[in-house]
């Protein structure tokens, strides 16, 4: 197993972790920032003064939350003023990281047999749709195992 291979697999393995603990979790409808601030029965004052900022700019801060426009050293800076801890992840939308990796094999792996079963099928030497169905899971595996330069190219 190559080094590179082993990287690669560390950080699918913490990118899987991450995703185990934060999967089903959602932002809540009003921001973290707000509901955070809420829970801890906070005002908007209150933060503003820990941060040295006007009242205006905290409720700036939340709103921008909710659109996508707040930074992430805005939330940290919010969070740490609060007594929290800013804490983000990108995570699988839906499973694991080798699911990922095995869609897009299994994309590109089929658009491989595909284009060669329409020149077979030109020549009259059409395999039979179990065949094909055969040939596309192995050279699925061996997409996502090797990894070629192109894999994620739509091509």
């Amino acid at each position: 197993m190559s080094v590179k291979t082993i990287v690669q697999q560390q950080y699918r393995n913490i990118v899987d972790s991450a995703a185990a603990k934060l999967g089903g979790l959602k932002a809540p409808p009003e921001g973290w920032l707000r509901t955070a601030r809420t829970a801890l029965g906070m005002s908007g004052a209150d933060v503003a003064k820990k941060l040295g900022v006007t009242r205006a700019r905290v409720t700036t801060a939340e709103r921008a939350e909710l659109t996508g426009g707040v930074t992430l050293k805005s939330m940290q800076t919010t969070a740490e003023a609060m007594g929290c801890r800013f804490v983000y992840a990108i995570i699988p939308a839906s499973g694991h990281v080798e699911d990922i990796i095995a869609a897009q094999a299994r994309k590109k792996a089929t658009a491989i047999v595909g284009t060669a079963s329409q020149h077979m099928a030109l020549e009259n030497q059409k395999l039979p749709d179990d065949k094909i169905a055969q040939e596309v899971e192995r050279l699925t595996r061996e997409i996502a195992l090797e990894m070629p330069p192109n894999f994620w190219s739509d091509r």
